[in-house]
């Protein structure tokens, strides 16, 4: 079974752990200085905040799966929308090891589909100061230009 995932960008964990936690009726599942995650079952959602440097705001969207198998059918799906599928394999993020594969949708925001294998004690395998972010370059490189963007509903 597959689960949503949403990932914001914030200003400040503490002060945001309150808000979220209030608005989901529970406690984060995962707590760290710089990031903290709530693994929902109603709505079924792997929803993740962090204060990493990223611009504030939506730093990307993506389909969590339960299995490989389920990863390369996911795959399968965003070949046939885009041909500059990113993919990671192995790779340490948000506290996580997973595989992955990264596109962006029209409009610039980055998804990713993503089978976590396991957890790890860091966000990620960079040092502090060096770029933090999860989305790879190119995609990040997208999102930034279309935030900038001047825009209204």
């Amino acid at each position: 079974m597959k689960r949503l995932h949403l990932h914001v960008a914030v200003a400040d964990i503490p002060s945001s752990i309150p808000f979220y936690a209030k608005m989901f009726g529970c406690a984060p599942t995962i707590v760290k200085s710089d990031y903290a995650k709530w693994q929902l079952e109603d709505p079924r959602v792997n929803f993740a905040i962090s204060a990493r440097g990223a611009p504030v705001g939506i730093n990307h969207l993506g389909i969590q799966v339960e299995s490989g198998a389920e990863l390369e059918e996911m795959k399968g799906r965003l070949d046939t929308i885009d041909e500059g599928v990113i993919a990671e394999m192995g790779t340490a993020c948000c506290y996580a090891k997973s595989d992955k594969y990264w596109v962006n949708d029209p409009a610039g925001i980055p998804w990713e589909t993503f089978h976590t294998l396991d957890s790890i004690p860091v966000f990620n395998n960079v040092q502090d100061g060096e770029d933090a972010c999860c989305v790879p370059t190119p995609l990040a490189t997208v999102l930034v230009a279309s935030i900038t963007k001047k825009s209204c509903c």
